[in-house]
């Protein structure tokens, strides 16, 4: 009998992606969905899957022997413990962070952490979830590395796409560059016009309120936000912090092995994918074909960029990967600050490798395991 699924938050941004990822990988097949809807009931369900049921009706969701949500974290912490509260022990798969660090959760990356995951479902663990964006996409990146034990520390530093923000940071940040345009297009539509002036204007209208700030708070285009989540009092960001964090609970660390891993994590005018550049301390001084080999067959998702002008140029970049389940990484090269030290750049797509899926083969690891 295929298992029951029920599929809440399937229209924003990282649902949508699910679903397509769904559908192109005839995950549908295999289960037997009921979509929820927190605003419209009743409502037709996508894919002819019938109306929409209330994601807020524990009944209905304790049917399920699965829920994958994509709805945020304001309703996991709402709906979760009521639902277990209530006797339910079916599987609970979760984009959102609130259960993240939870000692009875799981956070999914199949390629590196298939072994913990299993482990997990041997011993009874039900909360599945989906990790921090860039962490994931470095992980992923460096995963060759890091199943050969020779990473010793890491620093990361992100350059992180309005799209990690939500779909509301993306239409700002579109707004904004068609404000900005439309101050200078007199000026740049005549070839004479004094580029020091364009600067100005361009300037200035950056400075006032014309640009819509809403979502951003300050202005993206033309621009980068040097700070991504809250504060935590410690001159780190909660974004900052989930580097060290989440990348060690993904690989099953305990406290005495941790890798350490720090991160400065800004804001670019990008729509979509993630960017990192990362130092990484080895645990040995290997050559660098050497490492350069071992990153191409971390898994079957790298692309190895040639460490060259045009090849970075062309192929690592946020608009060359966006849409795409390749991971771009380039850059490599070894640094003479000290033995064993290598620069890396990492680029991928923050709503599929990312957010989507991870949760999608989680999802379809419970299929296969019946």
């Amino acid at each position: 009998m295929k298992p029951s699924v029920g599929i809440v938050g399937w229209r924003g941004m990282v649902g949508s992606v699910l679903l397509q990822r769904m559908q192109a990988e005839q995950d549908f097949a295999h289960i037997s969905a009921r979509f929820f809807s927190t605003s419209n009931v009743g409502g037709q369900a996508p894919l002819g899957a019938g109306v929409l049921a209330d994601a807020f009706d524990i009944d209905a969701l304790a049917a399920c022997d699965v829920i994958l949500t994509c709805q945020g974290g304001d309703y996991t912490q709402e709906v979760h413990p009521r639902l277990r509260a209530a006797g339910w022990q079916g599987y609970w798969i979760d984009a959102a962070s609130s259960l993240r660090m939870n000692a009875d959760a799981v956070i999914v990356l199949d390629p590196l952490n298939r072994s913990v995951i299993d482990h997990g479902l041997e011993t009874g663990i039900r909360d599945y979830i989906g990790g921090n964006c860039t962490v994931s996409l470095m992980m992923l990146g460096l995963a060759g590395l890091l199943e050969a034990g020779l990473v010793r520390w890491i620093t990361a530093m992100t350059y992180q796409a309005a799209s990690g923000g939500g779909a509301q940071q993306m239409r700002e940040l579109i707004t904004q560059m068609g404000a900005a345009h439309a101050a200078t297009a007199d000026l740049l539509a005549d070839p004479a016009s004094d580029i020091m002036e364009i600067d100005a204007t361009m300037s200035a209208t950056l400075r006032s309120d014309a640009l819509p700030t809403e979502h951003t708070v300050v202005p993206l285009a033309g621009s980068l936000i040097p700070w991504i989540d809250r504060d935590l009092g410690n001159g780190m960001s909660r974004e900052e912090w989930k580097g060290h964090a989440e990348c060690n609970k993904i690989l099953g660390r305990a406290a005495d092995a941790q890798i350490p891993i720090e991160s400065l994590c800004v804001r670019i005018g990008a729509m979509r994918c993630h960017s990192q550049a990362l130092t990484v301390q080895l645990t040995e001084d290997l050559p660098l074909e050497r490492i350069e080999t071992l990153i191409a067959q971390g898994n079957e998702w790298v692309h190895l960029v040639p460490n060259q002008r045009e090849a970075s140029m062309r192929e690592l970049s946020p608009v060359t990967v966006n849409g795409s389940l390749q991971i771009a990484v380039g850059r490599v090269r070894k640094l003479a600050i000290a033995p064993g030290m290598i620069s890396v750049f990492t680029v991928g797509d923050q709503l599929l490798w990312g957010a989507a899926e991870p949760l999608r083969r989680m999802l379809r690891i419970l299929v296969e395991r019946g």
